[in-house]
């Protein structure tokens, strides 16, 4: 018979497996930087009472982990949601039940705060997860796209390379005389000099 996943809060103690767990979601840093970066969420976190970091043992082992909290569905859509962030599973504790396990506790915290939502993301290109969550009811709502500030800043440059002055860049000095010759023009009057 397969045991039960233990469910508890995370502790200080947990901060090196979850550094291992969340490795592909984290910032890329030295892995101390990482280290310390988890250690400070852990911290932040357990002074919070909308917030949890929920770890998972399996036989005494740290075998995943979810991080939970209540939000709203956006900043202009106010219906609260529980979000189950980096809900993550170590390779060697997969189909032993962690996932849903983890997935159970966003349920729990969302009933126990009287939220009404549980939602999460997943990585476009993690098909087992994917299908996991499809399972379960979780369904997209929308797609969130990320690239590098100076990457956008160049397409929207080579999209648009002169049809508008872009954000923090001066308009030309003379667009007023412009401006005001073209009128001149329009109303059949010769621009003033």
């Amino acid at each position: 018979m397969r045991s039960q996943p233990l469910m508890r809060p995370a502790k200080d103690s947990d901060v090196p497996s979850l550094t291992l767990i969340w490795a592909d979601v984290l910032r890329r840093a030295d892995r101390d930087q990482q280290v310390e970066d988890v250690r400070r969420i852990v911290d932040r976190v357990s002074a919070l009472h909308e917030e949890r970091i929920v770890v998972a043992e399996l036989d005494g082992a740290v075998a995943g982990a979810v991080h939970l909290k209540v939000t709203t569905f956006s900043p202009i859509n106010l219906e609260p949601v529980v979000q189950a962030i980096s809900p993550h599973v170590l390779p060697e504790f997969r189909r032993h039940g962690i996932g849903s396990a983890l997935m159970e506790a966003a349920v729990a915290f969302a009933e126990e705060l009287g939220v009404g939502h549980v939602g999460t993301a997943v990585n476009s290109g993690a098909r087992d997860s994917q299908r996991f969550m499809a399972r379960l009811a979780l369904g997209p709502a929308a797609t969130l796209r990320v690239a590098p500030t100076s990457v956008v800043r160049g397409r929207l440059q080579a999209l648009w390379p002169a049809q508008r002055p872009g954000v923090g860049r001066p308009a030309s000095r003379h667009l007023p005389r412009v401006l005001a010759a073209r009128r001149s023009m329009r109303r059949g009057e010769s621009p003033e000099a």
